[in-house]
């Protein structure tokens, strides 16, 4: 009984979890915020500055890299409007608890909504390849910081280990998204897969009947344009040279804003460490079922820093003023954009 009530309820259960964690976590170390609110007026503000010309530039490093991946499967958007797109995916991201599926399915509503040439297919691998490639730019951020905390002997055996598996998790990742649509029997057989998982876990939790194959072709139809997709792109892969610099771009702002938080409260800290945390608190994002992560995200981060020889009382402070400004910066222009864009029941429809 106990077991069928965890299976059907796992969710709320795991939510009640983390936020429990949380409050722990914020008890324990209430002495470190307080002491931190009290010196509070000796952060240089001119520094905040930087903070949102950093988000400007991670914005526009995102929005080029869209523009060249559509280019590569044959669609051309002004910059303007995968601006807006991507302040907007970036509110949904943040606010919907869905891993990022949510956004996923709203970026083909939105591009679907401005071209009838885009398909559903099209416009999920080149939110997929822009994934991909800030994962994969990400893995050169992430040896370059390992080395600098390696020239200052900060780095531990847990952190190296931490870095390897999220190396190592990239590359597979990688190896096997491609593996799967390089070949239609490969798309074929995870379909399969797919179908027969769902029809596994729906009869566990809710005890649902099998679903017949036909209900799914929808998910069919979209692997299969997936792979047709993903072969135009694998014929032009020297011009994933360009989308490759803009996912660096892309990273290597986000992680200056937090360096540069660090530099408002007057410490210029080892970047490497910055880069380290900033990964295994991203990673570890993508499995919180929570809206942005939260929670999971500061903890992790903090850790991560503290391991790397960073005080608490300074690391947890810039965690979190970091999340704090850069939500203040990212949320208000990707909510107006997005609401704009749901008045249209065009749209609207496309997304529901």
């Amino acid at each position: 009984m106990a077991k069928k009530l965890f299976l059907r309820n796992w969710k709320l259960i795991l939510n009640i979890v983390t936020i429990v964690a949380l409050i722990v976590f914020v008890i324990a170390i209430w002495d470190k915020l307080v002491e931190t609110y009290e010196n509070i007026d000796r952060i240089h503000w001119w520094a905040f500055v930087l903070i949102f010309l950093t988000q400007v530039w991670n914005y526009d490093a995102q929005t080029r890299l869209y523009r060249t991946l559509f280019v590569i499967v044959g669609n051309k958007f002004s910059y303007k409007y995968l601006l807006r797109a991507a302040m907007e995916l970036n509110f949904i991201n943040n606010v919907f608890p869905s891993g990022g599926v949510s956004g996923i399915s709203y970026f083909g509503a939105r591009m679907r909504s401005a071209s009838n040439n885009v398909t559903a297919g099209k416009a999920t691998l080149v939110q997929l390849m822009k994934l991909l490639m800030l994962y994969l730019s990400f893995e050169v951020l992430l040896i370059a910081g390992i080395f600098m905390l390696a020239l200052e002997g900060d780095i531990n055996s847990l952190v190296l280990l931490t870095s390897a598996v999220i190396a190592t998790s990239i590359i597979f990742g990688t190896a096997l998204f491609a593996y799967i649509l390089a070949r239609k029997s490969r798309v074929e057989n995870f379909h399969k897969w797919l179908v027969k998982s769902y029809n596994k876990t729906a009869r566990t939790l809710a005890r649902r009947p099998d679903r017949p194959h036909e209900d799914l072709q929808r998910v069919h139809f979209l692997l299969t344009e997936l792979q047709g997709n993903f072969m135009v792109i694998k014929k032009e892969y020297r011009r994933l040279k360009m989308p490759l610099v803009h996912a660096l771009f892309a990273n290597l702002s986000e992680i200056l804003c937090i360096y540069v938080v660090y530099v408002a409260f007057g410490e210029w800290v080892n970047l490497g460490a910055v880069i380290v945390a900033y990964s295994v608190a991203n990673f570890a994002g993508l499995i919180s079922v929570l809206p942005g992560g939260v929670g999971i995200y500061e903890a992790l981060m903090t850790t991560v820093l503290v391991a790397c020889g960073i005080p608490l009382a300074l690391s947890l402070p810039v965690t979190i003023m970091y999340r704090v400004l850069s939500s203040l910066i990212q949320l208000p222009p990707g909510y107006y954009f997005y609401h704009r864009a749901i008045k249209d029941n065009k749209l609207a429809a496309q997304h529901a």
